[in-house]
């Protein structure tokens, strides 16, 4: 059975384990510390397995940081880009939690700031609950976003007294999401549009 005689520190945290004096692997720091390595240690059939459940983990929290470096994603695309790329369920989980822990995916957060931000560019109730719907937010989360959001009157309102109440920008709102019978309210026209 291999024994580890030598873990060395290389650049970019990582790791080259060395097995009976020769080199063989190079691993990221954290399988290593997660999966218990030292020097003097076998590396009997369980410690391997161990190993190998904390690379794949690793990798996933790689790929996960990485697909976040740009933009928030729901806790569902994230495992969605996850399965894509071949990752196993038990990594996927483990990935998707730590990062939940860390406060790096929070979806209550990003069904807020998507909601804000689809209503501030002028979209309506049903387009903002659409678009959460399909980033995989649960309906709960979508429900309190929207409640948290001016009211879809008083935006409709405002982006009519920007545009002017004219069947065009009645049109244009009822395109954007906004509810007919609060166009109709509003405009008083929404029939003819």
């Amino acid at each position: 059975m291999p024994v580890i005689t030598g873990l060395h520190e290389r650049p970019r945290d990582r790791v080259e384990v060395e097995l009976d004096g020769v080199p063989w692997r190079l691993v990221p720091a954290e399988a290593v510390v997660r999966s218990g390595l030292s020097v003097g240690r076998a590396l009997d059939r369980e410690a391997a397995r161990t190993l190998s459940r904390e690379l794949r983990r690793t990798e996933a929290l790689g790929v996960a940081v990485r697909a976040l470096r740009y933009r928030d994603l729901s806790r569902h695309r994230l495992a969605e880009r996850l399965s894509r790329r071949g990752m196993r369920a038990e990594a996927q989980e483990d990935a998707l939690a730590a990062l939940e822990q860390a406060g790096l995916v929070d979806d209550g957060r990003l069904a807020s700031a998507r909601a804000e931000g689809l209503a501030v560019r002028g979209y309506g109730d049903a387009a903002i609950r659409f678009k959460l719907q399909g980033e995989g937010l649960a309906d709960e989360l979508v429900a309190e976003a929207l409640a948290g959001l001016e009211p879809e009157a008083v935006r409709a309102g405002k982006l009519l007294d920007r545009r002017g109440r004219g069947p065009a920008s009645v049109r244009w709102l009822a395109s954007r999401g906004f509810d007919a019978g609060t166009l109709e309210d509003l405009a008083g026209f929404a029939d003819e549009a």
